[in-house]
This record gives C-alpha cells, structure tokens and sequence, in this order.
C-alpha cells in the first residue's frame, strides 16, 4: 500500500478484527488533478445515515457475540470500520489497509514474504461497483468479503471473485423476479433507467434478456450515475415524456433516484406505474421525498422483513450517545457531522437515522458477522474455551464461513451455495398512500425462488393501488392485444412487441389472443366468419329436397308417365295398322327403354352411395344402348322392307323378328360386357370433392375409370351415328310407309345434346355437373319419345281415318304421316 494512511473511523481492539466497510457519505467533491502535486485526500460530502445504521448492526453483532458465552467463549472480537464515500478508489485503499495494516515503511529484507491477514474478514462494501473493486483486488489473498447490499449477479463468478460471499440473493434471481412480475400485469410496453455502474448495468441486461424471453419489449432504457450533469436529467425527462409507455422498471439505487425525484416532480411527471428494485422500493427516506407523489402505487421487490432483537435500541443509544459529546470511543466524531452545523437541523438528522424501515439490511450485516464468528468458532475448535493457539489463515477462515448453516436467534437460516450466494426470496411491496402525505409499504405478494416456477410469484391482486391512487391495473403495451381470428405482423423497424392485426385468410383460424400465426383448417374444414373455429363445410349434392332436384324429378316422372300412356294406346290400338306396321315389338321395347331412360335419372339424385355411383352409370349406359339399338333395328326393318318390295330381292328373311330381337340383344350384350368389365377392374365410388368450392364439399361419383366411363359413352355415341347413317339413307321412302325420318330427326337431336353435354359438364361446377347429365338424358328420352311415337299417337287419337292399312300401303295421295 502507498500513499497516506487510511484510518478507521470506527474501531475496537480484540483478538481477532473484523474489518467494515461502508459509506458514511454518499458523494465525494470533483476535483482536477494535474499530477504536478500530490493530489489531495479525496473529501466526502452527503452524509448518508444509512451506511451509518449498517456501521452500527456491525458493531451491534459483534457486541452480543463478546458477551455472549456460547459463540467464541473467552474470545474477543474487534473491528476496525471506515468510510469509502462510496468511491471505487478510495475502497480499493481502505481494502489494502485492512489486509496489511496501515503501514507505509519499508519491509526488511529479511522479513517473511507473507504473514497473517490484518482482519480475519471484511465486511461490506454497500454498493456493487466498490464491492467488485474490493473482491478483485482480495480475490488472490482469499480473504473473506461479505457483503449485505452488493446484488450484482457478476459477483456470483467464482473464477473472478473467490473470496466473495453475501447475505443478500443476487441480482440474478431479483433482474428474473421483476421481468416476471412486469409479464404477470400484461406489461409488455415498458421503459427503464438504470444506475450507470456495475449494479444498473448487469441487473437491467438481466432483466433484458429475461423480458425479451417472456415477450416483454423496451422503449427505452437510459442510465444515469448521481455525479452526472443537469443536462443528462434534463434528456431522460424528454424521453420519458417522448414515450408512449405507461411503466418504469427503476433498477436505480437510492442515491441516484434520490437526485432525479425532484427533477421528476418538477417537471411533473406524474401518473407512471413505477417498477422498483431492493435498493430504494422500501426506503422510507425516498418516500420522504417524493412530495409530489411521482411515485405513488410503486410496485417492487424488497428483501423479506426481519427483526433483531435489541438492534433498535442499540442503534438509538448510539445515537443519543453520540450527540450528548458522551461517546468517547467514537473517533473523530466531529469529523463525521461537519455538515450540521446547528440544532435546527438536529430534527431531520435524528429522523433519518432512527428509521427502522431498513432493518432487512441490518439483518444482512448482522448475519454476515454471525458467520464469521461461527467459522471462527469452528476452526478454533471453541467448546468452554477456545483454542487461541491455532494459527489462522485466510483461506481456513473462507473455507469454514461457505460451509457454515446455522439458524439465528431470530430464526433465520443463514448458508451460502457454491456461488457463495443466500436463497432468493423477496416480498413484493406496493407503495401506499396514506394519509398527511404518509406512504404505507404494504407487503403484497411474495416471490421464492425455492418454489416450483408456476408457484414462486404470489400476489395479492385486491389489496393494490396503482398510480394516480386507482385500482385499476395500469395498461401499457405498444399495441392492443390481437384478437382471435387475426394474426400478429411485425411493424417494420420497430420492436416485437409493436404490431399490426391482420385478419387470417379464408380457411384459416386462430383461436388465441395475440397468435403469430393462422392455423389452416383441415380438408374438410372451413373458417367461420370470424375466422377463430373450423366449421365442417357444407356437403353440397343435388338432393329431391331442393327446387332444382325437384323440378329435375318431376320431369324423370312425367316422361316416364308420359311414356307409359303411349304404351297403353299402343297397347289399346295394338291391332290398328299403325302399330303393327315396322315391328310392334320393338315399338313396345323401345318405349320400355324409354320409360327406364327417364327412370335411370332418379339414380343421379340424392346423395351418392357405393350402389347408387356403379347404378347410374350402368343404367344410364344399358338402357340408353337398348334404345338406341330398337331405333337401328326399326331403321334397318324401313330398308329392309323397302328392298324386299323389289323383284329379285330375298332380304327380307335375312333380317326377320328373330334377327332383329338378336341384333337388340347383341348390341346390347356388349354395352353389359363394358359395364361388367368398367365394375369389376374401377368401379365408380362417391367422393368427396374439396377443390371445386373452398367452403363446402361436393359429393359425387368419382368414375373410378375414366376408360370405362367413355367407352360407355363413345358406345352410345356409335350406335346412334349408325342409326342416323341408316336413318339418313332412307329419308327418301315413300312418305306414307316411312319412320325413318322421325328416327333421323330425333338422331339430330339426341347427338346435338349429347354433343352439348361434354362441354356443359366439364364446365359445370359441383352438383350443376350431375343436373346437366340429368338434362341431357331427359333432353334426349323426351327427343326420342316426341319424334317417333307423338306422330303416331296423334294419328291413333286424333286422325283414325287414316289409321288403315290403304293408307299406311300409300294408295292414297302421298302424305306423310
């Protein structure tokens, strides 16, 4: 050590000394330091009375434990405490002293290289700027530090402070404790401002990192040391007016909150949720100050409350002590209250320091000598008397205070883990107000780290007051919460927690608040309006129930009827020439046909099934290839019988009954093979189609085969060109004895709809697919019915003078029928 000696401001001899460091005042005078002189003792201003009170827990554990007789009997404990002023260098200096003793000469050459330690350990530093100064320049010589109100979870690192241990949790678990509490009240918009040294800057990049995982956004984060100048205040208080943020996480320690709290009132900066940390949430002096009520409804974390028996009215003897020129072991005393210069500000003084509210922290110190005095006990193998041969070392001494448990007399468990930290627990404070400008530190909640994680934040929702003295939980996020059915969109440039709403596209959902994404819908789902539930889609198949399926039903029926009245008046007239000429037979079979034609459509309505998706297609395919090879019969029977009337010719047995019932059934024959064949290798099969419409399901009959479908079909289509090629050819037979040209005109029409249908049924969507089918074939039944057999009947009904057979032989004049 060089330079001038430190001397304690506080000391007692004993057999072993404990040093004590703590901040008597707050601040220190800037100075300019040329370096052409020996630059001046640093000198402290801003008395700080609670340091004073820490001095005093010190002195006040190592009292009880001289006089107790179980804890070091027959040992005496010292100490030698001083005054850091709070500044880094001046605690690295007192740390030296306490190590090596004040001595500024030259060591003999002979002398051994090490030696006992000066103090067996210190106690202190307050802050945790000084502390981590002290516990890195000790750190080698392992001697032990404790500290009652150094939070930085930095000190935690064992490879940088070995020798650090603390009796308060480290800012870790509290950085961790508020991020949570802040999510706990849907906070998710929130500024910060922080203290400019060790323990601002690693506690709030804690909180950080810990918010940013719970979805927790920064505005803005500042810091801000006492000593800076007024214009760093003055652009903190524009930032804070600047922002749209309701709440302020503070992790400020009370000297620097108490600088910027009359520029807060000033400047009225009222009506912030204020989020506190240990260092200033339950200190009755800021609370003091705070006239304007700017932090009224303050909501933090404090350590729990305790009690130490006696330590008030040691600590208030002290004081009367002090100020009635009595206490003669009190060195420089006069030193200590040059800023009170008269009884008028005696009132003041008095009251800062009889203040209790920080008796949390004189626990802490309180059990960091406690420690100490129980490693002590230990290592000096203390039973009625103790052991004051054994030569103690640094690190014995350190060893014996990390494996110490030991209960107080006030209850409290007092261990260290590896880190060398205490368990994390903390009350949740909430500032009151009362009345005559009175603040209430009222406990509402409790966070313990010790608990399951859904168990450690418990509060008390009912018992808060908020800012502005309301009830009503403050709200502050960037923006308002997504509803369901919409999906958060990241605002270019701007913080995740600052976003648009967008509604989810059709056939997407969410059903959360505040989703990132919409979920799409399964197949057979589809989003309901407000796109937050899959509704099942809407099957959609043309059933009887509906206009369309219903009209489409009653025209299958009144063909069908239709056709079955020209059966009776053919089978009335059965004998009449009319009928019988070119093969009643095949008229009566092609008017069966007929009647299964219109009937086969019925198949097509309703909803599909296995049997009614094989049946449509077969029916529609076999019935229509038995018309139509009637209608080719009956062709070839006109030429047939239109060649037997010529000399020479002998066609007629060629193609008798008997031929023309083998043609039908052949022809037919093969449309049944093709079906059996389509049936057994990919029959048709209802389906489900889900790409037609986005919001309902079609029902169809999926053809299973497209091969078998239209060869079906182009089957049909064969057999009707033929009977139009045979129809077209005998166009020109006498009027009177010729059917063709009936066959040939409903062959136009037959081909024309069916012609129309391919088109019109490709393009036709859903069940207006099936109702075009349904049309084609009622188009052409009714296209066969009217053109073939309407003639006759009106000539059987209306014209039965010429229903003979002279007329029908054309003996008269050649009219057509």
């Amino acid at each position: 050590m060089r330079g001038d000696p430190e001397n304690p401001l506080l000391s007692k001899d004993g057999d072993f000394i404990l040093g004590g460091m703590f901040s008597f005042h707050s601040s220190w005078e800037d100075r300019m330091d040329n370096y052409t002189h020996k630059p001046m003792p640093l000198q402290c201003t801003s008395l700080n009375f609670r340091d004073f009170q820490f001095a005093q827990a010190m002195r006040f554990a190592i009292e009880e434990i001289d006089n107790s007789t179980d804890l070091l009997p027959g040992i005496s404990l010292g100490y030698k405490i001083y005054d850091t002023c709070g500044s880094v260098a001046r605690s690295v200096g007192v740390t030296l002293a306490l190590a090596n003793g004040n001595e500024i000469v030259s060591v003999p050459l002979k002398a051994p290289c090490t030696r006992p330690a000066h103090v067996q350990a210190i106690i202190g530093e307050t802050s945790s700027s000084p502390t981590i100064a002290v516990a890195t320049v000790i750190g080698p010589f392992v001697l032990p530090v404790i500290s009652h109100f150094a939070t930085c979870a930095c000190l935690s690192d064992k490879t940088k402070y070995p020798s650090f241990l603390r009796t308060i949790p480290s800012d870790y678990y509290q950085s961790r404790a508020l991020a949570h509490l802040v999510k706990y009240f849907g906070w998710t918009w929130v500024g910060a401002i922080r203290t400019n040294n060790d323990y601002g800057n690693n506690g709030m990049a804690t909180f950080t990192e810990t918010a940013q995982q719970l979805g927790i956004c920064l505005e803005y984060s500042v810091s801000f040391f006492r000593t800076d100048p007024y214009v760093k205040i003055q652009k903190i208080i524009d930032i804070i007016k600047a922002s749209t943020s309701k709440v302020i996480v503070a992790f400020l320690s009370h000297a620097d909150l108490d600088v910027l709290l009359p520029e807060f009132s000033y400047h009225n900066l009222s009506g912030y949720q204020w989020v506190g940390t240990e260092s200033w949430i339950f200190d009755s002096q800021t609370a003091k100050m705070d006239i304007h009520h700017i932090l009224d409804g303050a909501i933090g974390l404090s350590i729990p409350k305790a009690h130490v028996t006696g330590l008030r009215e040691f600590i208030l003897d002290f004081w009367e002590t002090l100020f009635s020129c009595k206490f003669k072991e009190l060195k420089s005393s006069a030193e200590i209250l040059r800023e009170c210069t008269g009884h008028e500000e005696m009132t003041g003084v008095q009251n800062s320091y009889t203040d209790m509210s920080l008796m949390p922290i004189f626990n802490n110190v309180y059990k960091g000598v406690y420690a100490v005095a129980h490693a002590l006990h230990n290592i000096l193998s203390c039973n009625k008397t103790c052991n004051k041969n054994v030569q103690l070392d640094p690190f014995t001494v350190l060893q014996h205070i990390r494996k110490i448990h030991i209960t107080t007399k006030e209850g409290d468990d007092v261990y260290f883990n590896e880190n060398g930290d205490p368990a994390a627990k903390y009350e949740i404070i909430n500032w009151q107000p009362r009345g005559n400008g009175i603040v209430e530190f009222v406990t509402v909640g409790l966070y313990d780290t010790s608990l399951t994680p859904e168990k450690q934040l418990n509060l008390q929702n009912e018992s808060l007051i908020w800012a502005r003295n309301t009830k009503q939980v403050p709200v502050s996020v960037c923006s308002e919460k997504c509803p369901p059915g919409t999906r958060k969109v990241l605002q270019k440039g701007r913080p995740v927690c600052c976003y648009d709403c967008i509604r989810c596209a059709e056939g997407q959902i969410s059903n959360v608040t505040d989703s990132v994404t919409c979920v799409k819908c399964l197949p057979e789902f589809w989003s309901n309006e407000r796109r937050d539930a899959c509704v099942k889609k809407e099957a959609v198949f043309l059933s009887y129930e509906e206009i369309m399926g219903a009209l489409l039903t009653a025209a299958s029926l009144f063909g069908a009827c239709m056709t079955i009245g020209v059966i009776l008046i053919f089978f009335k007239y059965r004998k009449t020439p009319i009928v019988r000429a070119n093969n009643s037979e095949l008229s009566f079979l092609l008017l069966v046909s007929l009647i299964l034609c219109f009937l086969c459509s019925l198949t097509f309505i309703g909803q599909p099934s296995d049997w009614s998706c094989m049946l449509r297609h077969v029916a529609f395919g076999i019935t229509f290839v038995l018309c139509i090879s009637c209608l080719l019969g009956k062709t070839i029977v006109v030429l047939m019988a239109f060649r037997a009337t010529r000399p020479g010719t002998n066609v007629q047995k060629w193609f008798g009954q008997t031929q023309q019932r083998l043609c039908v059934t052949g022809f037919t024959l093969i449309q049944i093979i093709i079906c059996i064949i389509w049936l057994t290798t990919s029959p048709p099969f209802p389906s489900k189609n889900l790409i037609e419409f986005k919001d309902k399901i079609i029902l169809e009959c999926a053809l299973g085969s497209a091969v078998g479908f239209w060869a079906v079909l182009g089957y049909i289509g064969l057999l009707a060109i033929l009977c139009f090629i045979f129809a077209f050819l005998a166009r020109k037979l006498p009027d009177n004895f010729n059917e063709a040209k009936f066959i040939t005109f409903s062959m136009l029409i037959f081909c024309a709809v069916w012609i129309t249908f391919i088109p019109a049924y490709i393009s036709s969507p859903g069940k207006f697919s099936v109702a075009v089918e349904i049309f084609a074939i009622l188009a052409s039944s009714f296209g066969l019915l009217i053109c073939i057999f309407i003639p006759k009947c009106y000539i059987i009904l209306l014209k039965p003078e010429k229903n003979t057979k002279r007329n029908m032989m054309g003996k008269k004049a050649p009219n057509s029928l």
